[in-house]
């Protein structure tokens, strides 16, 4: 009997030693990221937003992945080629199964391409990208063939923006991803819980068929607040953050336990102008009757108001020059980017002047509007912005709102506001991207301008955008998107204002290799050590 009591007593105390080792490797597999951006659906059809696509990315695959440079790189599809003029053919890689053990192959591609256009009430959909597919042929489970009206070079680049997801979610409505049920892809990572405006769960997907993620559970907080996303970093209550706020750059840098990385970005940070309606709603008379006509809609005021910025003291002074003056739609070095295409000059007496040539000598009201939680430093931006319309006297007044109810009315169908600061990141990491998002005429048929939301229309942007979608050869397509996005520029389709440095704040123990996509994603993640 003593022998037994000494044996189970030795149990015990190696159980109470065990179990907080035990508890501490669970723990030491556990990632908490904290994400700037409000991540409003796990639908991965529903809205072409980058927290929406970042989150995505741990749960579903895409024929076509990105490295961190926005290179194309094998996904779902291990290979691809052009078999003629007008059609692609994939290759798809065999044993990959989703979270619930079905098979993938080529059905679960020709749903998904039939999904993506018809989900519902999208506000910026990502149709863009399977436009130019004319039908879609199987030629056996792991071969696809994709054929398009005309030749079409960029086919595999748009579809490395489209998640692939499961046959059985072809007609699934977006609340079925909300809820888990049919958040079910080939990802790295599962679907636990999804809570919006809190936080997402993920678990790892040990069956994955790349690289195995190194954490087992995945928290991302979504914490809009930048001082507090700092806060939770420097707390250990997150191990890494994105959009650090300048403010917070010192602070970072200065703990011990902190470090910043950083890499240019492909985002624009920009001003829509309502160029459509021949009434605006928020541009008045000094007091404030709406103007019979829309102001907008003339080149020089459009001008005027560029001229009137200086971008160069809100990239130093809000963003401690962790921000770039832009000048057009990419900066230089993406695919189709001008290279010379120089922001407008800070120009106080050329904006007036070209007010007055306008037949405004005196200005007139404006309201312009804007997120304050969507990017770093956006109503600060807004903020500053106002003051400098005033100076050229058009009295401005500055409105922001949050972005789940900013994004609502700014996009379609209502298009509620006369000028609107919003961001674009080019998802495929080329010029095409913009400019079909974002200037192009609005046109169901193609697919053009899912994101105009100023309903600026220039035909011959059109056509030699078009023209540029057709052209095989790399380097003449690359100049004729960038004269695209020089005329569309110079006739101030938009105001360009500056391109994003893109800033994560993580914890020593873990490393992250920083993407111009701006995605944070948890399997990039791993411990430094």
């Amino acid at each position: 009997m003593h022998v037994k009591v000494s044996r189970l007593a030795r149990f015990a105390a190696l159980t109470v030693v065990a179990l907080p080792l035990l508890a501490g490797a669970a723990r030491a597999q556990d990632l908490t990221m904290g994400v700037g951006g409000n991540i409003t659906s796990m639908d991965p059809h529903f809205h072409n937003l980058a927290p929406n696509n970042g989150i995505a990315v741990h749960l579903f695959d895409r024929l076509v992945h990105q490295d961190e440079l926005q290179r194309l790189i094998p996904g779902l599809a291990e290979s691809w080629k052009p078999v003629d003029d007008t059609t692609w053919e994939f290759k798809l890689r065999r044993g990959v199964k989703f979270h619930d053990g079905s098979d993938f192959d080529a059905a679960d591609v020709v749903a998904t391409i039939k999904r993506v256009p018809w989900v519902p009430n999208s506000p910026s959909s990502f149709s863009i990208a399977t436009r130019p597919i004319t039908e879609t042929i199987v030629v056996d489970p792991y071969t696809i063939r994709f054929k398009t009206a005309r030749p079409y070079p960029l086919l595999p680049t748009d579809l490395s923006i489209v998640n692939i997801v499961s046959r059985k979610a072809v007609e699934a409505p977006t609340a079925e991803f909300n809820s888990g049920k049919s958040a079910i892809g080939t990802g790295p990572f599962k679907f636990v819980e999804f809570v919006p405006g809190d936080r997402v769960v993920l678990q790892r997907n040990d069956a994955y068929w790349g690289p195995k993620p190194h954490w087992a559970k995945v928290t991302a907080r979504i914490i809009t607040n930048p001082s507090a996303r700092t806060a939770a970093l420097l707390s250990g209550d997150v191990q890494i953050i994105d959009q650090v706020p300048t403010q917070d750059l010192a602070r970072v840098r200065a703990n011990a336990q902190t470090a910043i990385a950083k890499t240019g970005s492909n985002r624009l940070i920009y001003l829509h102008l309502d160029q459509n309606r021949d009434q605006t709603p928020f541009a008045t008379d000094k007091q404030g009757a709406v103007l019979p006509n829309n102001p907008l809609k003339n080149k020089r005021v459009r001008q005027a108001l560029s001229k009137a910025i200086n971008r160069e003291a809100i990239a130093q002074r809000l963003f401690d020059g962790e921000a770039i003056p832009a000048g057009s739609l990419l900066p230089p070095g993406f695919f189709g980017a001008p290279q010379n295409q120089k922001a407008d000059a800070f120009d106080l007496e050329g904006a007036r002047k070209l007010l007055a040539e306008a037949g405004y000598p005196n200005g007139f009201g404006l309201t312009i509007h804007g997120p304050n939680d969507r990017y770093p430093e956006d109503e600060k931006v807004l903020q500053a912005i106002g003051p400098m319309f005033s100076r050229i006297g058009i009295d401005t007044r500055v409105l922001t709102q949050p972005w789940a109810t900013y994004s609502s009315q700014a996009g379609a169908p209502n298009y509620a506001f006369s000028v609107m600061l919003v961001g674009w990141g080019a998802g495929t990491g080329e010029m095409s991207n913009p400019l079909r998002s974002l200037l192009a005429s609005v046109n169901p048929q193609t697919g053009f301008g899912p994101s105009n939301r100023g309903r600026y229309s220039n035909p011959q942007l059109d056509e030699v955008l078009t023209k540029a979608l057709s052209t095989v050869d790399d380097p003449a397509r690359a100049k004729l998107l960038a004269e695209a996005a020089e005329i569309g520029v110079a006739d101030v389709g938009l105001i360009p204002l500056y391109y994003q440095v893109n800033l994560w704040g993580h914890r020593r123990a873990v490393a992250y290799t920083p993407r111009a996509d701006e995605y944070t994603l948890a399997h990039m993640v791993r411990p430094a050590n």
